[in-house]
């Protein structure tokens, strides 16, 4: 009987430990795609600013080339 009870300790034991680092894979997941969310936040915010500089040139071009017609 305490050989049962000793191996279901045991199996509980393993068992918890499983749980915990399960739960710090889950944790550090969450934080890698949070970063990688602000990465690509950041990148969109640069090209639509280089879209709108883009477009601001392209809108000038396009007038100096109807003013030389």
């Amino acid at each position: 009987m305490s050989d049962i009870k000793q191996q279901i300790f045991q199996e509980l034991s393993a068992l918890e430990d499983a749980t915990a680092r399960l739960r710090s894979t889950a944790v550090n997941a969450g934080r890698q795609t949070d970063l990688e969310v602000a990465i690509l936040t950041e990148q969109v915010k640069s090209l639509r600013e280089k879209n709108a500089r883009a477009t601001e040139m392209i809108n000038k071009s396009i007038d100096i080339i109807k003013n030389l017609k």
